[in-house]
This record gives C-alpha cells, sequence and structure tokens, in this order.
C-alpha cells in the first residue's frame, strides 16, 4: 500500500499538481502509513553504481506548497555534481556505520530543544540518523534528510520522517514552530544554496518561532585538525559556475586524496564530539613532527574553506550492500589495506567567524537573537518576525 500511496505522490510531484504535504502527512498517519513505514525495503546505498551513472534518485520525492513545486521538481537535478558525489552518494554509502558512532547530543543543542513549550512541532532538516527526533518528550518531530538510508534507519527506530532536500523543505509556509539544522550547511557547496537553505528554515516556521543552525568552523579549537583534511585543489572550482560560486583558489600543495588515518571511525569508548576528531587525525610519533605538519600546512592553506574529510568504513562494514564496490569503481573511494577500510571523502565548506551570521541578517523575515561557538561549530538562533 505504501509504494502504491508513493506513486501516487510522485505522480502529483511530476505533474505539478498543487498538494500540501500537510495534508498527504495527515493521510499517511490515518492509514497508518507512518507507523509502518519501518517495513519499507529503501534502495538506499545499494544504489550507489546507478546514483553515481546518472545522477539521480529513484527515491519518490516529497511534495511541498504549490509555489515550491516547480523549485522542488528540480532540486535534485540542479544539485552540484560535488554534492552528489561527495556527500549524497557517501552518505547513502555509509550510512550504518555513520549511524553507529552519532548517539551523543550535543549539550546546546539539547538546551534548546528542552527550552521548547509543550507541544511544539519541531522540523529537524538533515536530520541523519535522527539522534534529535523526539528528545523533548512535550514536544512533536518530523526529520527529513536527503539520504534514503540514514531516514530509514530513523524510521526503524519510530520516527516520522521523509527524503527531502535542505533547499526545497516538503513543508507548507509557517508550518512548525521551531526548526533545527545541525551541521548540514557545511555540505552545501554555494553560498547561494547556504543562504537559500536559512531562508527555507525560517519559511517553514511560524511568526515567532525558532531556528537553530550549527556548521562547522574553519577556527577549529585544535588548529592542527585542519592539517588532517585534504583541501580541495582549483579542479573542482570548475564544478561552482554561477552567483555564489566560491573563489578560486591557487592549486593545493597537497594532493586530492584522503589524508591516512589511525583511529576507528565505528569506537564507542569516546564522546560525540571527539570521535569526530578521531576520523579525521592520524597518529605522530612526536610533538615536534605534528606542530610542524599544522604550521607548514596552515601556512599553505590560509583562506581555505573548501576541504576534504574522510571517512574509514571498515571492510566487513563495507561490503554489507556492496555499494562500495560501485564507489571504488568510480573512483569515488579508495581502499586503505593497512587499516582494512574503504576511504569516502566527504565535502565541507567550512565556515568562518561573522559569516553564517552574515548569510542570515540577508533574510527580511527573521532576527537573529543569539549566535555563540561551541565545540568547534559557529551556532545561531534565529526568531522569524513576519
Amino acid at each position: 500500500m505504501l509504494y502504491n500511496v508513493l506513486r501516487v505522490i510522485r505522480c502529483f510531484y511530476q505533474s505539478q499538481h498543487a498538494c500540501s504535504v500537510l495534508t498527504i502527512a495527515h493521510s499517511l498517519r490515518q492509514s497508518g502509513i507512518f507507523s509502518t513505514m519501518r517495513e519499507v525495503n529503501i534502495k538506499g546505498a545499494s544504489g550507489l553504481c546507478t546514483l553515481v551513472s546518472d545522477g539521480q534518485s529513484e527515491i519518490p520525492q516529497s511534495v511541498s506548497d504549490s509555489e515550491n513545486m516547480g523549485k522542488s521538481f528540480f532540486s535534485v537535478q540542479s544539485t552540484p555534481e560535488i554534492e552528489k558525489k561527495y556527500v549524497h552518494h557517501v552518505y547513502d554509502a555509509i550510512a550504518p556505520h555513520f549511524s553507529s558512532t552519532r548517539f551523543a547530543k550535543w549539550p546546546k543543542v539539547a538546551t534548546f530543544l528542552s527550552s521548547l513549550p509543550s507541544g511544539s512541532l519541531v522540523l529537524d532538516a538533515g536530520c541523519g540518523n535522527g539522534k534529535y527526533l523526539g528528545l523533548n518528550p512535550d514536544c512533536f518531530f518530523i526529520g527529513c534528510d536527503i539520504s534514503a538510508p540514514l531516514i530509514k534507519i530513523c524510521a526503524d527506530r519510530g520516527h516520522e520522517v521523509l527524503v527531502a532536500d535542505a533547499i526545497n523543505l516538503p513543508y507548507r509556509t509557517d508550518f512548525g514552530d521551531a526548526a533545527i539544522s545541525i551541521a548540514v550547511l557545511h555540505h552545501l557547496s554555494t553560498e547561494i544554496r547556504r543562504k537559500r537553505a536559512i531562508e527555507e528554515l525560517v519559511r517553514v516556521v511560524k511568526k515567532g518561532g525558532l531556528v537553530l543552525i550549527t556548521v562547522w568552523a574553519v577556527e577549529q579549537e585544535d588548529r592542527s585538525l585542519l592539517a588532517k583534511w585534504t583541501p580541495l585543489s582549483e579542479k573542482y572550482v570548475e564544478e561552482w559556475i554561477g552567483p555564489g560560486s566560491p573563489l578560486a583558489r591557487s592549486p593545493s600543495s597537497l594532493p586530492l586524496e584522503s589524508i591516512p588515518e589511525n583511529e576507528d571511525n565505528g569506537s564507542r569508548d569516546h564522546i560525540e564530539d571527539s570521535m569526530e576528531k578521531m576520523h579525521e587525525t592520524p597518529h605522530l610519533t612526536s610533538e615536534s613532527k605534528y606542530d610542524s605538519l599544522s604550521l607548514k600546512h596552515e601556512k599553505n592553506t590560509k583562506n581555505q574553506q573548501e576541504y576534504f574529510v574522510p571517512w574509514h568504513l571498515p571492510y566487513h562494514r563495507a561490503e554489507v550492500s556492496g555499494a562500495s564496490a560501485c564507489a571504488l569503481a568510480n573512483g569515488l573511494a579508495k581502499k586503505d589495506d593497512k587499516k582494512g577500510a574503504v576511504v569516502y571523502n566527504r565535502y565541507y565548506h567550512v565556515f568562518s567567524e561573522g559569516e553564517l551570521e552574515r548569510l542570515a541578517s540577508g533574510i527580511d523575515n527573521a532576527v537573529i537573537v543569539d549566535q555563540f561557538y561551541d565545540k568547534s561549530n559557529w551556532c545561531i538562533i534565529l526568531e522569524k518576525i513576519l
């Protein structure tokens, strides 16, 4: 039955008929579809070969307001290739392993959600494995993410979720009481797309509604961490043509490859923010060597904000779906036999101080009510005023 419902939604979507997501959500809830969503066999990472070849997803897209239908229809097609290859496809492939490392809640996010009034409807854009969904038991949560395998993980846990694009959220205007976007915007490769994502978060909340946004900062607490990431070379700048494209930079002195790591991605012996650093931190035998590498890299990448951040997927996790074989064949991942892992590169635009506030301040119907730096992240809270 769910398959038929999704086919109907897709038909409406493709024919550009107006339809409110609230109506669809209500119908799904009434028919019990949301509660049985965990039974859906989403192709997810197993479809990576097809995704790599044509850049299209076979997952039916959600329907939003009529005024957003045209834009939503072209949302996937207009996504830059670098995001498709080094964000969407990567998270599809690593979803189960990534989810196993995402369980600790950031205190600042938990405080924000816990402060919301009872009965609030909270929209989590880029919900990942859903670790924040349901954090406040007195609120209602709906999550969305571009990765179908991550959404399936959320659905298996009983959350109300759907596959959707952060720059075309499938909700009507003034729908929710609050929204969050945790570690999402830094995966968008142009300024215009990052601003669009903020505008969408503001659009979907009611007047007086709050929006919390967090992004990775270039001003890392551990500055040497930047030396473990791979700065993007000019070859990728050609993919960012048009308004909001990053400025061309001098070719990096480092090759466009993952820098080796010795830490295990899935270790549960440390809190999450420590693990995030572990994913990207190699073992160095001496403090002097560590400092030398850091200073050399900082000099070469003084104004760098675009990086590839590696993810090591252990062989025993990589072959579950076979997606890694496709990624290796298409050059989107490489093997590290020494560590027994498939190495994926994830695209990041790390934000500089004031950059997030500048993007948000250009939105007419919202004001910044708080801004702070927390655990190497820039964070803002917006309030919708119109």
